[in-house]
């Protein structure tokens, strides 16, 4: 088939596209950036700008399924100060996507959304009841981030209704691996928490900055559990908004820790004020075993481990050109 990827420069956009080309589509990426961390699989990739209409009327035409995963994103610490930004931009981005969609007839349409649509006084406690997907209403969704993914994911819904649009809908779970953002401001914590213990081993300065009393709980899903749960969901045919996630919880003290026995290094934490979003949330897997047959089965014992590996060497090597740099400006100053 002929697939495009938006967002194919991101994180799960890239793996996507290299999964899809392993199995032999011809696959287009777009997105504003090429992917930061290897080079793109993509047959095709246009770097521009969806919040353009005519850039997305362009990437849609002659495509059979479209995987919308293109959106101005982050964790906590840049969703939670960003929120016109967010809303703007993603608005435009994903009404551009599906009405190009829709013009160009294309076969099926994959929206990705958030467990950030769901109310947040569901998640006032530590150990808040699993998600399910009729949880979302009445509405109160977690920033304008999750108050834009919950609109999109009614326009889909309703181009559905109105024009027979073949749509999906996936709610993601905190989605991390390898290949991911890991400094800058947009990282999640996963990847945050594997570049300051890695920091830390290297300095050999067992002390860590974690927000807030550490104590919130979230579930996290492997990249690869994505990636499966993502192409069974288009072959699905279920067209209601479906959770994808893992039903691990763990609190943010003990994804620290567990990172640390990864890393075979032993920390210190220090709480600090910062951003920590709703206190507690986990997926409800419930209908994605009904309709999928199948759930996410990634450990986060397992998916942490290629993480680490990698996001430590990510640091060992910026350490290394920082120290070049600062011996060539000492050759060059004496």
């Amino acid at each position: 088939m002929r697939i495009l990827v938006t967002g194919a420069g991101g994180f799960i956009g890239s793996h996507l596209v290299s999964s899809l080309k392993k199995k032999g589509h011809f696959v287009r990426g777009v997105d504003l950036k090429l992917p930061e961390f290897a080079p793109t699989c993509a047959d095709d990739f246009i770097v521009d700008d969806l919040r353009d209409a005519k850039v997305a009327d362009l990437v849609t035409r002659n495509m059979d399924d479209v995987y919308g995963l293109a959106a101005d994103m982050g964790g906590m610490g840049f969703i939670s100060c960003h929120h016109a930004q967010i809303l703007h931009n993603n608005a435009l981005i994903n009404l551009n996507t599906i009405e190009a969609a829709r013009k160009n007839e294309v076969r099926r349409y994959l929206y990705t959304s958030s467990a950030c649509v769901y109310p947040e006084y569901r998640q006032t406690d530590i150990d808040a009841a699993p998600l399910k997907e009729s949880d979302v209403y009445p509405a109160m969704p977690q920033d304008a981030y999750g108050w834009e993914k919950l609109v999109t994911e009614r326009l889909a819904l309703h181009y559905r209704e109105d024009y027979g649009m073949n749509v999906r809908i996936v709610r993601f779970h905190n989605v991390y691996g390898p290949f991911g953002t890991w400094c800058g401001g947009r990282e999640k914590a996963p990847a945050a928490l594997c570049r300051k213990i890695a920091t830390a081993k290297l300095a050999n300065n067992p002390l860590i900055e974690v927000w807030g009393d550490g104590q919130q709980t979230r579930s996290f899903m492997h990249i690869h559990d994505c990636l499966e749960g993502l192409e069974r969901i288009m072959e699905s045919g279920y067209q209601e908004p479906i959770n994808l996630g893992r039903d691990e919880m763990i609190s943010i003290d003990d994804l620290a820790y567990l990172i640390s026995k990864i890393a075979g290094y032993e920390i210190e934490i220090r709480h600090v004020s910062g951003p920590q979003g709703v206190r507690g949330r986990n997926s409800d897997n419930e209908l994605c075993r009904k309709v999928l047959g199948w759930e996410p089965g990634i450990t986060l014992e397992q998916g942490l481990r290629s993480t680490y590996a990698w996001i430590e060497q990510q640091v060992r090597g910026s350490a290394a050109e920082l120290e070049a740099g600062e011996t060539k400006a000492d050759v060059l100053a004496a």
